[in-house]
Order: C-alpha cells, then sequence, then structure tokens
C-alpha cells in the first residue's frame, strides 16, 4: 500500500514539473505569436501603400513652411492684456468700451464707489453673479493704475 501512494506522489510530481515546463514553453510561443502578428500588420501596410512594393512607398520631402498671415490683433488676444499699465498720458481710447464704460461710471459718481454701484450702472443685475465680475473688473483696473481702492474696497478715479 506504502508503494502505490509513493508512486502515486512521485508520479504528481513528475507531472507538476511537467505542467510547469509546458506553460514556460506556451507563454514563450505566444509571445512569438504576437510578434509575428504585429509584423503581418506592418508588412501588409506596407504592401498596401506601395502596391506590393511596385511603386514608392510615398515619402514625401517636408515642403517649405507657408509665409503666415498677417493677423491683427486687438487688446486680449494672443496674451496682450485687456487692461494695459496706465501711464502718464494715456487715454481711456486704449481700453475696450466696456472698460471705458466703466471709468465713465466711476468717474460720474459723487464719491468712492462699489462694484453694486457699477454694475447696477452697466445695466446688470444687482446679483452677486453679475455683480462678481465688476468687481474682478475694477480690481484689474485698479491694480493697473486707472482706479484707486479705498480700504473698504470702493473705488475712485485717479
Amino acid at each position: 500500500m506504502t508503494d502505490v501512494l509513493a508512486w502515486t506522489i512521485e508520479r504528481r510530481l513528475e507531472l507538476a514539473k511537467r505542467a510547469e515546463l509546458l506553460r514556460k514553453e506556451l507563454g514563450e510561443l505566444e509571445t512569438e505569436v504576437a510578434r509575428l502578428e504585429a509584423a503581418e500588420v506592418v508588412f501588409g501596410q506596407w504592401a498596401e501603400a506601395t502596391d506590393g512594393g511596385r511603386r514608392p512607398p510615398g515619402i514625401v520631402s517636408p515642403e517649405p513652411e507657408p509665409e503666415p498671415a498677417v493677423v491683427t490683433v486687438g487688446p486680449g488676444a494672443g496674451g496682450m492684456r485687456v487692461v494695459p499699465d496706465r501711464v502718464e498720458g494715456m487715454g481711456l481710447e486704449v481700453l475696450t468700451s466696456e472698460y471705458r464704460r466703466i471709468m465713465e461710471i466711476v468717474a460720474g459718481a459723487d464719491g468712492p464707489v462699489m462694484a453694486k454701484d457699477v454694475a447696477l450702472g452697466l445695466g446688470r443685475e444687482a446679483s452677486p453673479a453679475k455683480i462678481e465680475p465688476v468687481r474682478g473688473q475694477l480690481r484689474k483696473l485698479a491694480d493697473r493704475g486707472w482706479l484707486s481702492r479705498t480700504a473698504s474696497g470702493r473705488y475712485l478715479p485717479r
């Protein structure tokens, strides 16, 4: 009885070792098959492009770059600032129409104005969604030297 048990164990170990070798060989074969399939695809593309090698593959030398088209730019185009830094003697004509309108509203006020006042002057609603963009525009004008900002967040012309 022990002989049968010993034979069974030995046979199982031999078969496990052989199965491991076959798995390794199968993996190598699958890798080789994948490489050959890729080569077939590339060759098929080449044969289709060259009519089986009867004509050149169609590789062309690059053409010279065309002359760039002249582009007219305005504020905000290609990295230009919508609101330029103010320098002495610079007029409002360098600003876009909306920023000019904001400057007119601030200049026409009796004193410092809030973003809400400017938004209403532009004909917008008094909601946060309409006031916040105006607040950003006012801050931009102040940062670039067009307006003065008070400590309370109101704006005055310079």
